[in-house]
């Protein structure tokens, strides 16, 4: 479903979402509002990407948003005016939410803004970002929580963790060419992006 937004006392315009040609939104998914979605992303069924409260939402290219996956974002605006400490910065411009290119957002991931993830980062199953920034070429495993916390170009975050502290996320380990989830992303990236030239294929036929 691809949906308006609507105005509210804190938002006082409609925004319909912008979506490139080339990505793939399926039925049972949600994109609603301020949302923008670049080339070949895919969003698969049961994913949530609401730009109705806080907004914009930007989604890079050849990046995916697995199933059931949530982006939603704190209040940006009231009154007409910007909420800036609930936006993230990127390009010279400012967000609720951030997702850079080839990112993978895999299965039951919400990233509630404030929230930035750089390009090339794979975030793993059922982790939750909140007020937070991931670098580029990072791996977050399975059942994370980051959350008030920026991390570094080029770390993982060991599955199951719990980052609140600026000094831990410091700590955390670098990527390395032994390190066995190095290359995952890729892989992810190069399956949702097939998928999504696929689907539209068909959808043409």
């Amino acid at each position: 479903m691809i949906h308006q937004s609507v105005i509210t006392d804190f938002c006082r315009k409609e925004y319909l979402p912008e979506i490139d040609s080339s990505a793939f939104i399926h039925p049972v998914a949600a994109v609603i509002g301020h949302v923008s979605i670049g080339r070949r992303v895919m969003v698969a069924p049961f994913a949530s990407v609401r730009g109705d409260e806080g907004q914009p939402i930007f989604v890079g290219d050849e990046s995916n948003v697995q199933d059931g996956v949530i982006l939603h974002a704190l209040e940006t605006e009231h009154n007409g005016h910007p909420i800036v400490e609930n936006q993230v910065e990127a390009e010279g411009k400012r967000y609720s939410i951030y997702i850079g290119e080839r990112v993978s957002l895999a299965h039951q991931v919400q990233i509630h803004g404030p929230a930035l993830v750089g390009h090339d980062t794979f975030v793993g199953m059922k982790t939750l970002i909140f007020r937070a920034k991931v670098g580029n070429n990072c791996v977050i495993e399975p059942g994370c929580i980051v959350m008030g916390v920026t991390v570094q170009d080029g770390r993982y975050v060991p599955a199951g963790t719990v980052l609140k502290s600026q000094k831990d996320a410091d700590s955390l380990p670098v990527i390395t060419d032994d390190y066995p989830l190095k290359s995952l992303n890729k892989g992810v990236v190069h399956v949702n992006t097939s998928l999504a030239d696929g689907y539209n294929r068909t959808d043409l036929e």
